[in-house]
């Protein structure tokens, strides 16, 4: 069996021989922006979802900055907007993570700078080039209270991805939610197309897991998530 990040590796290697590159790149045209960090392109024959490395975006519903995020990242890439990516690696929901470039400007960069997006320290060693432009970018966004840190007490958007979630599985099923409920999961609810979670975003533990278990809590795939 693979290690994880040979699985990874190797399943970015197989996504890139499939789409165009150039210097180890690959080139797309954007499609469409879902949200503050994340948008479809179209690269060769492909249409793939990208979610941008090594930053995080407020939640949509973090009113009303996750709209802000959006707005700007659509102004930075229009639909039909050139662009290259870095790829970095493939996530659980086989999204291609990686910083996206206009030119020779990261668009990463450039919305951690504009307090459109945070770092995203969790997986900053993604973007070993970038690191300090975003650090330092992240800490001059926040002296000069820009978008999303013009507020008293941020709620940085992993911790608003958490409590939501433990809101919405600390309640007890109710029979017009299960068809909203994730059935890989069948002791509690955890919304279908939640956001990617880990457990220690969640309060159960030793829960009953089923496939295709999406958000990964059944790491060694004996049926019970979280055991620790």
């Amino acid at each position: 069996m693979l290690p994880k990040f040979g699985f990874v590796a190797i399943s970015v290697l197989l996504l890139a021989q499939t789409l165009p590159v150039v210097a180890n790149n690959l080139t797309a045209t954007v499609v469409s922006v879902g949200d503050g960090d994340t948008i479809r392109v179209k690269t060769g024959n492909k249409t793939v979802t990208v979610r941008l490395a090594c930053i995080d975006a407020p939640e949509m519903k973090q009113n009303p900055w996750g709209q802000q995020s959006s707005a700007r990242l659509k102004q930075l890439l229009p639909v039909g907007q050139g662009i290259t990516l870095r790829a970095i690696e493939t996530d659980k929901y086989k999204r291609l993570v990686a910083e996206v470039f206009v030119g020779n400007r990261s668009v990463n960069v450039s919305m951690v700078q504009e307090g459109q997006a945070v770092v995203y320290r969790q997986y900053l060693k993604g973007c070993p080039e970038s690191r300090d432009s975003l650090l330092q970018g992240e800490n001059t966004a926040k002296q000069q209270r820009l978008a999303f840190w013009n507020q008293a007490n941020p709620v940085m958007p992993w911790d608003f991805r958490h409590r939501a979630t433990q809101k919405t599985t600390s309640q007890a099923i109710q029979p017009q939610q299960q068809n909203n409920c994730d059935p890989s999961y069948p002791d509690f609810c955890i919304p279908k197309n939640s956001p990617d979670l880990n457990c220690r975003d969640i309060s159960q533990r030793r829960f009953k897991v089923l496939p295709p278990d999406p958000h990964g809590f059944d790491r060694d795939g004996d049926g019970i998530g979280c055991e620790r």
